[in-house]
């Protein structure tokens, strides 16, 4: 096969990607409360329609109510526990533990909620895209008042 030589250092470098734990990119927005890093996104790997990242989330932290447009998102949860409450009133509720993976769908009405007092909620987050897409929805009650912490980070901001 004359010409492998050539396909060597185009394969070496765009194939196949290792992202360490310990390489991630923390230079993505911050805000207090959370700790994100970036593993697979355009800009370190040139992903075109995912990404990915760890964030850690302090205790009794909680977002407003609030949608992702079209968006599909997995959370799995590493540490702590997870509480999710979904529906048109936020009615729906269910809880993760660590190696749970949690699923929302698109245009899903929910709010995120570390449900332990004392420790933090670490989750690894795959999003079906690169866009932050998040839409408030402020005529939605939020099932529990965010009024102690935030939870708040580039694609979840302060309602």
């Amino acid at each position: 096969m004359s010409g492998h030589h050539v396909d060597e250092p185009r394969w070496k470098h765009d194939g196949v990607r290792v992202i360490k734990g310990d390489q991630l990119d923390p230079n993505t927005a911050q805000t207090p409360g959370m700790y994100r890093q970036a593993a697979v996104n355009h800009a370190r790997v040139g992903a075109q329609k995912i990404w990915a990242g760890t964030v850690s989330i302090q205790p009794n932290a909680k977002t407003g109510a609030h949608h992702h447009g079209e968006l599909e998102s997995v959370i799995y949860v590493v540490k702590g526990k997870a509480r999710m409450r979904w529906g048109e009133n936020l009615e729906f509720v269910a809880e993760a533990d660590p190696g749970d993976f949690i699923f929302v769908p698109p245009y899903v009405p929910h709010q995120e909620i570390n449900a332990n007092s004392d420790e933090p909620l670490e989750c690894v987050v795959i999003r079906s895209d690169n866009e932050a897409v998040v839409v408030n929805l402020p005529n939605v009650a939020p099932a529990e008042a965010p009024e102690e912490v935030y939870w708040i980070d580039p694609i979840h901001r302060r309602p």
